[in-house]
């Protein structure tokens, strides 16, 4: 698939655009003035395979609390930061590795020329955020209410201001929760910019409705190649962000490492508890990193035959099932021994 051509950015040890691979964000929920609780959850994303995280900065202490945040982290650190000048300031000097702050809320032309100075000779990029429930009076007035092209525009004249500071390392998100117009925002904007680009649905909601409003949202911008990183937002344990995140990089084939599973969706033929079996392996794979296909079904019609590309899989049986790799049965198995056999295959393999 080809990626519409951005410009290559540094965010600590990553890049970001370019011919860099589209990374996985997600954003801490815990108070970043609790550090130890931070670093923790931090630690919880890497384990699951997150490339960049974003804190919010909302007072000095939190910014000061980035210091130690930032020590024990491998992973970039970007500061979420509105309004205030001061907490960027604080930030940039406590080892952060990129801001999320909009030039054009943070005051005079001093200040943002002061922020930019200061990002410039440390290397940190700065993503301006956009987002449909904080769009500007006059766009609003403009546009008739919240629309693509006022997003946007917005969007483009915080860019001009860092610009006529001579600041370019910019990556650009433009979220709304309305999908459609979510996607529009960001076809407009990949025709008019180079500058890398942040995908994400904000507020898409809980764990399930989120991840299907995030998935077609950001796969359908994916699909036209556009996109350098992204962030699926979702109500809950912000680790699921992750893992949502790289399921649709690895369906786009942006991600060719760890388990791909499938699993068929049961049918009257399906006489083993086939729902509770899919269930259990994929949390059993979790943190499996191996580069494999498996595939969990209902029946040998959907087994060894429709499932013959996956590298390892079950085929359900009338209180039993097949254990097959890449379409040739290797055993049979009882019910309940089937997901600890497969397991011990796949640990084998």
């Amino acid at each position: 698939m080809m990626r519409v051509e951005t410009k290559k950015i540094k965010v600590g040890n990553k890049f970001v655009g370019g011919d860099s691979p589209v990374s996985v964000q997600s954003m801490t929920n815990t108070d970043t003035r609790d550090s130890a609780s931070t670093i923790e959850q931090i630690k919880r994303f890497e384990m699951a395979g997150c490339d960049i995280v974003r804190c919010a900065v909302p007072d000095i202490e939190a910014a000061k609390a980035l210091k130690e945040i930032t020590k024990n982290t491998k992973m970039p650190v970007v500061a979420d930061i509105h309004f205030d000048y001061r907490l960027a300031l604080e930030s940039i000097e406590n080892g952060i590795s990129a801001l999320r702050i909009n030039p054009g809320n943070i005051g005079s032309k001093e200040r943002v020329e002061l922020v930019a100075s200061r990002a410039k000779e440390k290397n940190i990029p700065i993503r301006i955020g956009v987002n449909s429930g904080s769009l500007e009076k006059e766009l609003l007035a403009k546009y008739n209410g919240v629309s693509a092209e006022g997003l946007v525009e917005s969007a483009l004249k915080h860019v001009k201001i860092l610009e006529n500071v001579n600041f370019d390392d910019i990556v650009i998100s433009i979220k709304s929760s309305n999908v459609q117009m979510m996607i529009e925002s960001y076809r407009l904007i990949s025709k008019k910019v180079n500058y890398p680009l942040h995908l994400g649905v904000t507020e898409a909601g809980t764990i399930w409705r989120g991840t299907i409003k995030s998935s077609i949202g950001i796969g359908a911008l994916l699909s036209e190649g556009i996109g350098d990183t992204i962030r699926v937002s979702l109500t809950g344990d912000p680790v699921e962000e992750v893992k949502v995140g790289r399921e649709i990089l690895k369906t786009f084939g942006y991600i060719n490492s760890g388990v791909e599973f499938v699993s068929c969706p049961t049918c009257g033929r399906t006489s083993i508890d086939l729902i509770k079996i899919a269930n259990e392996v994929e949390k059993k794979l979790e943190n499996c990193n191996k580069n494999i296909k498996v595939a969990v079904m209902g029946c040998v019609v959907n087994g060894p035959g429709e499932a013959r590309e996956a590298d390892i899989g079950i085929a359900g049986g009338k209180g039993e099932g097949l254990i097959f790799k890449k379409g040739k049965i290797v055993k049979k198995v009882k019910e309940q021994y089937l997901v600890d056999e497969l397991m011990k295959e796949i640990d084998n393999m």
